[in-house]
């Protein structure tokens, strides 16, 4: 929700090795700038790189695939050309191919072998692939298949000259154009995201790796990364008007509100813990509902404070009596001060005492700020077995949007004169970012898809990462003038629902809804913009069936949109991925150039 605290903060996350001259933690002062010196002059010395077939080892990813090529008839580059992979494509067919060779299976044909020599002797040219069938392009491959693969953060090296290159068509070119940026992404990927991948360090800030470990220069620079980066977060929130914004959301707040005091055979004589309580809204609810005691934990220091004085002045305070009094007992909220992760080491609460966890951990398109992490790390450590989370689940749904949702009508018409230029461009430039805004229900132009569900009782943290694909299709319209013309879908819009579900809240089930179709939220919605817009049609057309499936004189019947959302390397960021295929009456399909954003 914080976009300016976010880019502020960019150029220290970008510059790493500047950070820690001026702070005084009473630490041994370390030389920052000469480690990073130094591992950029050693970088190729010292960067291993291991053959995917066998034992050789190089400093580079060009003379790795060299090797490959010549040695094992695996010929990275052409590959990736000819099937036409992105960033991702490449990522999971490097582990892939290793996990084949761990199996002593052929990548190519499948072929199962005796031994690594004789899987060495029968590697061949790569059969005859379907680039909409590849055996690599499935997410399982998203995860590193060998820890501390540095060559899964140094392939994009390879072919800098031909990189993303597609048909002879401009649309099959990846939309990626800026090189500083790509350069600059991949440089702190390579940093930061081994390391993680590695298991140097967690997103608990390394809790847990041994002191090997811990020292290393790796997991220091990604742990101050992650400190300044929290620093700015829950500094941010010490702003009154943030949380003014979220409690005059009556959306947001009745539904809470509902669910909390709604439901009193839930949480009367409950302990419930409220993770990220803010001013303390919750808490205060939890508390008039007849909570016996409620941990409202809150890692601003300021809110914290202003949260403690909150509950006091209402008499709710632990230990505090309505006429101010000190009494024992007198209040069922105590307020403490932490990070989720950090506040599991101090022992303050109890394993597994927990009845009830309420929190409201929602970001832009769900899962920016990535909360939910911490929610489901103080769900495995405190909440009793059988114990009630609030909300319970979460979908994402998704649709197309036309013109109307677009700054496009606006600046067509300014004072009687034609800006629409600006409009256009403004247009061109969003399919690089994402944007937040309300978008009315009226703009939508396609059916609306579910794309996924998280169950929070049930579900893994790295499930907050996921690939999801939804069909779309022109929305039905009471006018068959209407269904029969042709309408432009210029991009998607996701949103969510959050419920409060019939299995923990029998008496008082709600949802808290931020659907187009329903009152706006803070919250808005998040629209991802097509590089430019795919024509829709619902009624069979003479077409030109040799044009893009998708043009005006060639338009299509559906959508198939796939979407994949994942924690970016920059701490509390996510990263956005769009692959879109548009699908003919005939049934001819033409995939569009895939787009990556990212939020932060």
């Amino acid at each position: 929700m914080l976009d300016s605290a976010m880019e502020d903060n960019e150029e220290e996350l970008h510059n790493m090795e500047d950070i820690g001259d001026d702070e005084d933690d009473g630490e041994e002062e370390q030389n920052w700038e000469d480690w990073t010196a130094d591992g950029e002059e050693d970088e190729d010395n010292d960067l291993e790189l291991l053959c995917l077939f066998c034992d050789s080892k190089y400093n580079s990813s060009n003379s790795l695939f060299d090797h490959c090529q010549m040695s094992h008839s695996f010929d990275f580059g052409r590959i990736k050309t000819t099937m036409n992979l992105n960033f991702y494509g490449c990522f999971k067919l490097i582990n892939y191919v290793r996990s084949q060779v761990a199996q002593k299976r052929c990548w190519s044909c499948g072929s199962t072998c005796n031994s690594r020599q004789e899987l060495l002797d029968h590697l061949h040219e790569p059969s005859g692939f379907e680039s909409s069938n590849l055996p690599w392009d499935n997410d399982t491959y998203l995860k590193p298949y060998m820890e501390e693969d540095h060559l899964l953060y140094s392939f994009d090296e390879v072919g800098d000259d031909d990189e993303m290159v597609g048909n002879s068509n401009s649309l099959e070119k990846m939309i990626i154009d800026d090189k500083a940026e790509i350069e600059s992404y991949t440089s702190n990927s390579k940093l930061l995201q081994s390391c993680k991948d590695s298991s140097l360090v967690s997103e608990n800030n390394g809790v847990g790796s041994d002191e090997k470990k811990i020292n290393s220069p790796c997991v220091d620079v990604v742990k101050r990364g992650i400190m300044i980066v929290n620093k700015d977060y829950f500094g941010s929130y010490s702003s009154f008007g943030i949380h003014k914004e979220m409690i005059r959301d009556k959306v947001r707040t009745n539904a809470y509100r509902q669910a909390i005091i709604g439901n009193p055979s839930l949480i009367r004589g409950a302990v419930v813990l409220d993770v990220g309580c803010g001013t303390g809204i919750l808490s205060l609810f939890a508390a008039q509902a007849g909570a016996s005691i409620v941990n409202a934990v809150e890692a601003s220091d300021k809110m914290a404070s202003v949260a403690s004085q909150i509950a006091k002045d209402n008499g709710l305070l632990q230990n505090q009596a309505s006429n101010g009094s000190t009494k024992q007992g007198s209040g069922v909220i105590r307020v403490i001060n932490s990070m989720v992760e950090d506040l599991i080491e101090s022992g303050q609460i109890q394993p597994h005492s927990v009845d009830v966890l309420v929190s409201e951990w929602m970001g832009y398109c769900l899962l920016y700020e990535s909360m939910l992490s911490s929610v489901l790390v103080a769900r495995d450590h405190w909440l009793k077995p059988c114990g009630a989370i609030l909300p319970d689940t979460a979908t994402m749904f998704v649709a197309g949007f036309g013109k109307g949702a677009t700054s496009i009508p606006f600046w067509e018409n300014v004072y009687g004169f034609n800006m629409s230029s600006i409009g256009k461009e403004l247009v061109e430039d969003a399919s690089h970012i994402p944007i937040v805004d309300v978008v009315d229900g009226n703009n939508l132009v396609t059916t609306t898809a579910l794309l996924q569900v998280f169950d929070l009782v049930t579900m893994k943290p790295d499930e907050v990462d996921f690939t999801a694909s939804a069909q779309l299709e022109l929305k039905p319209s009471n006018s068959p003038e209407v269904e029969s013309t042709i309408t432009k879908c210029y991009g998607v819009v996701l949103w969510f629902e959050t419920s409060f579900t019939s299995r923990f809240c029998k008496d008082a089930p709600t949802v808290l809804s931020t659907s187009p179709y329903t009152p706006p939220t803070h919250w808005s919605q998040t629209l991802l913009t097509f590089c430019e817009p795919i024509s829709l049609t619902s009624k069979m057309l003479t077409t030109k069936s040799s044009s893009i499936v998708g043009s005006e004189v060639n338009p299509a019947v559906k959508i198939d949109a796939r979407v994949s959302i994942a924690r970016g390397v920059e701490h509390r960021s996510i990263d956005i991925s769009l692959e879109v295929t548009t699908i003919g009456f005939d049934g001819q399909k033409q995939k569009w150039p895939a787009q990556l954003f990212n939020m932060r």
